[in-house]
């Protein structure tokens, strides 16, 4: 069987998009087939002509030829119809399909594997790679399976009639398809070459945009653009020599193929003078081969499509394929300690560890403090806590459930998260505040953005709550922005809370606002703090010192002064550097 699983993950088709190319390979037969069958009639017709010049037979009616006629082109409009529902109409619902099957598998996928993909890598899949398959499903895979299995049934007819005839016919085409075939890494070399050109051009211009401001700030414009027109440039030069490529093979091929219809004229008029058919059969061998080469002939140039392809659908089956972070949908912790047990971790098989047998408990009701140098693993263990990745040893408990057993999306249910960069859609302020809680209505919303000190700011904006915010969040301040972030893990209510240095780029007066607002998100919650700055973590129950992604030493903030470890270090330094000032020497 061609079809099935593998033929599915060759071309990155859903199983309904299979049974629909299987439906478009069966028309494109019968379309072939029915086409043939107009030879014949032409056949039928001239044979009937010739009776009368040559044997002066009476001329035939011409209304069995009319019926014929008319039969043949009301059968080709159905048909040729049902032929481009089944290989265009239907796979714009394939792509569609594919592209939400891609939304989801990226949604479900670890962060590990965003670890290894750039934003623009992935874009470039989910557009470029699938615009791409979309005319292979429409355009190759139905006319080239079809053409495969009419020709064949052509073939056997041709053949079964006259054999020397039917050789002299198809040799061709054979050697052809051995051509292209035998070229197919050719094309997948130069295919790969042409997709990392066009992936280096999405880079280039992403991050030339992303980073305008400082590139407009180190009067960088002028090198940066030359960088994005010379990747825009080898882009063209290793497309340009794909396509070349392409297009020589490609011609070579069907002038192989087309050969066959010199050495169709040669053999039949041997045939001929031999006595062996008469001219009516040479003709009608005539008309076949030029609808025999016809679905060859566009089927060459469609393999090649496909052959290019592969790059693309690699590139898909390495999303669709990739296992998906998984696990029980049912959670149903004791309390919500947050435990740390001998955890390990590491970014990377050829990584260093990231963490190493890193072992505390962050209890309910209580606020623990992750301190440490940049680098030392504060992030990680929150980002492990939530299972945004997975730990690769020791035990994660979220109320005695290790968190590797349950699925991730059960396991957020109950984390709110406030980090330093928030992201913000391009909707208004109340939309941004209910992804909080999906379904909240509009008054919970309009609770928690007043807890979270929002009405300051949004009863000054054009619209209020209904106010289009921009990208990210472009219209609003670092403090406003940080407070609808608030307002959100306000309206979650989750148990568990995890802040990243959640008021660390704000001013004096905004900061008391965010920590007002913060008070009244952590009461009774189970609470991990990523902190710089010693004055926020002197009001934690408990503090955690992290050192190269091991634990230096924990204990509440008093005690770990007292023992004049790294912890009384960093607050030593801190202080220090609070009275340093700028002055001007005279």
């Amino acid at each position: 069987m061609i079809f099935g699983e593998k033929f599915r993950r060759k071309y990155a088709l859903s199983e309904a998009g299979e049974a629909n190319v299987k439906k478009g390979v069966f028309w494109t037969v019968v379309t072939n087939l029915l086409v043939l069958s107009g030879t014949a009639l032409l056949y039928l017709l001239m044979r009937a002509f010739m009776a009368v010049l040559v044997d002066g037979a009476p001329l035939p009616s011409a209304l069995p030829y009319l019926a014929g006629v008319v039969a043949f082109f009301v059968l080709s409009l159905l048909v040729h119809s049902n032929q481009y529902q089944y290989t265009y109409s239907v796979v714009y619902d394939e792509v569609g399909f594919v592209r939400t099957s891609l939304a989801e598998r990226l949604r479900k996928l670890p962060l590990s594997f965003f670890a290894h993909r750039d934003l623009a890598d992935l874009t470039v899949t989910m557009m470029s790679d699938v615009d791409r398959l979309e005319h292979v499903w429409s355009h190759v895979l139905g006319y080239l399976y079809g053409g495969y299995i009419s020709t064949a049934l052509m073939a056997v007819g041709v053949t079964a009639y006259n054999w020397k005839l039917g050789l002299a016919c198809l040799w061709g085409v054979p050697v052809a398809f051995a051509l292209l075939f035998g070229s197919r890494k050719v094309f997948a070399a130069y295919a790969a070459k042409a997709k990392a050109a066009a992936l280096a051009v999405a880079d280039s211009v992403q991050e030339t945009l992303e980073g305008m401001r400082e590139i407009r700030a180190t009067n960088q414009e002028a090198r940066y653009l030359d960088g994005v027109s010379a990747t825009i440039d080898e882009s063209e030069c290793q497309q340009t020599a794909a396509e070349l490529r392409t297009g020589i093979f490609v011609n070579s091929a069907s002038v192989i193929m087309r050969l066959g219809m010199a050495t169709t004229v040669l053999v039949g008029a041997r045939l001929i003078l031999a006595g062996e058919i008469d001219f009516m059969t040479f003709f009608m061998y005539l008309l076949m081969v030029t609808r025999i080469y016809a679905p060859f002939d566009q089927s060459l140039a469609l393999i090649a499509e496909i052959f290019v392809s592969d790059v693309s659908v690699q590139r898909l089956n390495e999303i669709l394929h990739t296992p998906e972070a998984t696990g029980s949908e049912e959670f149903a912790p004791v309390g919500h300690d947050v435990a740390f047990d001998h955890v390990g971790f590491s970014y990377g098989t050829g990584d260093d560890a990231a963490l190493e047998d890193v072992t505390f408990v962050a209890k309910e009701g209580e606020v623990t403090a992750l301190v440490g140098p940049s680098g030392s693993g504060k992030s990680t263990c929150a980002r492990l806590a939530a299972r945004l990745w997975d730990h690769t040893s020791g035990s994660l408990t979220v109320g005695g459930v290790e968190v590797l057993d349950i699925d991730p999306e059960t396991l957020m249910r109950d984390f709110s998260m406030v980090f330093q960069d928030v992201t913000l859609f391009d909707d208004t302020v109340m939309e941004n505040i209910r992804l909080g809680r999906r379904g909240a209505t509009d008054e919970e919303v309009l609770a928690a953005a007043a807890a979270a000190n929002c009405d300051e700011f949004v009863g000054k904006l054009s619209d209020g709550y209904a106010t289009e915010i921009g990208e990210n969040g472009a219209l609003l301040s670092g403090g406003e922005r940080q407070r609808i972030s608030i307002a959100r893990a306000l309206l979650k209510d989750a148990p568990i809370v995890l802040l990243d240095e959640a008021t660390a780029s704000l001013d004096v007066e905004n900061e008391t606002k965010v920590q007002g607002a913060l008070s009244r998100l952590l009461a009774n919650k189970t609470v991990l703090v990523i902190a710089h700055r010693m004055r926020t973590v002197m009001g934690a129950d408990k503090v955690v010192v992290l050192d190269e992604g091991r634990v230096a030493e924990q204990g509440s903030p008093n005690e770990l002064l007292s023992a004049d470890g790294m912890f009384a270090r960093m607050v030593k330094l801190q202080s220090e550097s609070a009275a340093w000032s700028l002055a001007q020497k005279a």
